[in-house]
């Protein structure tokens, strides 16, 4: 069996346009522009990459972009002031405030500070719990755009039994909250599980975010089921010469992908889909901060 592949960048591209489409319905009927509000505190490079895209993508959707880029030795209480601002400022619709944060600054406090309805990242704690008990919430981008891909790809979902390996906050709990609430039979797994490929081996979904580069090998997956692979790790590549480096996923690809019924690569599978589906949540905050009916298709 050779797996499917589920193109990530593609399926990524599909959302932002159907984003770019609903803000121009927005624009159009409400006078309204959705805004997303950024903030990069210090100079990190791979986070400075990613805030460039997500600038280049909001402005591409045809919606405000607000970047704030902070020094490193910015007072917690500054940034705090910061959030407090763009929370009340209602040009803005969402806020996402870049990670990690220097080690000074309270990145839990930074979280919380900011305004749930505006919280795009689905990282404050009132989103958690609301997502937890099955309420409407603002739900993480990466599991997100894993559920979008999962729905696309298979239809229903109802009575699948899932196996997501990892507890993160960010990726391995809300995407057990998202898959139990599309009825699948969920088992949250880690690298401490007992018996983890007989796990594994039960599941017609996997989902791997436990950050170990080529872990999930291809015996443990059971013929033709979907894996959808989080993980992004840097290895070394001497084949392509002395201190070179490539990507590489959570699973080991040749091997699963000849068991699996459909699976994604890395890079071009989860990874592109994060930035859609903030922009995608980011649509969905402003349609409810002006009561009108959210976009079909572009929430959990």
């Amino acid at each position: 069996m050779t797996a499917t592949i589920i193109d990530g960048k593609a399926f990524a591209a599909r959302i932002r346009g159907e984003v770019a489409e609903h803000v121009a319905r927005l624009k159009e009927a409400h006078s309204i522009t959705p805004g997303l509000a950024v903030v990069l505190v210090g100079e990190d490079p791979a986070s400075q990459v990613y805030v460039r895209n997500k600038h280049a993508q909001t402005l591409e959707a045809g919606m405000e972009s607000f970047e704030h880029r902070l020094p490193a030795d910015t007072p917690e209480a500054d940034l705090l002031d910061l959030v407090a601002r763009l929370n009340a400022d209602p040009a803005v619709h969402g806020i996402l405030v870049q990670l990690p944060l220097p080690g000074h600054v309270d990145a839990e406090k930074v979280i919380n500070a900011i305004d749930p309805a505006k919280d795009v990242d689905g990282f404050h704690i009132s989103n958690v719990g609301l997502l937890g008990t099955g309420q409407k919430a603002m739900v993480p981008c990466t599991p997100l755009g894993c559920l979008m891909m999962l729905r696309d790809h298979l239809g229903s979902l109802s009575g699948l039994e899932a196996v997501v390996i990892g507890r993160s906050n960010i990726v391995g709990k809300p995407m057990a909250q998202l898959l139990l609430g599309d009825s699948c039979t969920v088992t949250v797994a880690h690298s401490r599980t007992r018996d983890l490929p007989g796990v594994v081996r039960r599941a017609d979904i996997v989902v791997a975010a436990v950050g170990r580069p080529e872990m999930v090998e291809g015996d443990w997956i059971k013929p033709g089921a979907t894996v959808i692979d989080v993980g992004i790790n840097r290895v070394d590549a001497p084949e392509k010469g002395e201190g070179k480096t490539r990507l590489v996923g959570d699973c080991d690809f040749e091997s699963c992908a000849a068991v699996a019924g459909a699976i994604t690569p890395v890079p071009g599978g989860v990874g592109p889909m994060t930035i859609a589906c903030l922009l995608a949540n980011t649509l969905t905050a402003c349609c409810r901060a002006n009561g009108l009916p959210e976009p079909e298709g572009l929430t959990a």
